[in-house]
């Protein structure tokens, strides 16, 4: 039973499949609340589009999420050589998933970071993931949006504010 509920199978398991099964069988697909069955070619035809194969370990890893994400994460470990080594100014949105505020202008920093590309750098700070950068830089209150201008911070933003408000900050640095 566990067998037939496999959301994806992969071309090595069906090799051993007749040509003319392969056709048939359908798995279940998950969107949302419903599941609907879906045949095994489109789920493969699916998995190959933006994905490549590990050559020394067979598994599939996905690609398309780097270029679906307008905005890379930063952490403690690329905070020095993405934001403050940078010689372009760097927005840096300070969020969390838990906060409503963040959720709201989320949209308003992809605008910015993609209105902005080859300008500003944008990064986003999981502050539960990465307490000690906000912590280095006082971070009291989330959302809150720094400008960093040659390994400085220049500038900060609190609270959900509209796109103007950011845009007015980041045209003071460019």
């Amino acid at each position: 039973m566990a067998s037939a509920l496999s959301p994806i199978a992969s071309s090595a398991s069906l090799s051993h499949i007749s040509s003319s099964r392969l056709a048939s069988p359908r798995l279940l697909e998950f969107r949302g609340l419903r599941i609907r069955p879906v045949s095994v070619t489109r789920s493969l035809q699916s998995v190959s589009h933006g994905a490549r194969r590990s050559r020394s370990s067979g598994t599939i890893v996905c690609e398309a999420q780097d270029t679906a994400v307008g905005v890379s994460p930063v952490t403690e470990g690329t905070w020095q050589s993405l934001v403050l080594e940078s010689e372009s100014p760097v927005l840096v949105d300070f969020w969390a998933p838990w906060c409503g505020p963040c959720k709201m202008i989320d949209p308003l920093i992809d605008e910015l970071a993609k209105q902005y590309a080859g300008k500003f750098k944008v990064y986003k700070v999981n502050t539960d993931e990465s307490p000690g950068i906000a912590t280095r830089y006082g971070i009291r209150s989330i959302p809150t949006v720094m400008i960093f201008k040659d390994g400085e911070k220049r500038d900060a933003i609190i609270g959900a504010v509209p796109k103007s408000t950011l845009t007015t900050s980041m045209e003071k640095f460019l």
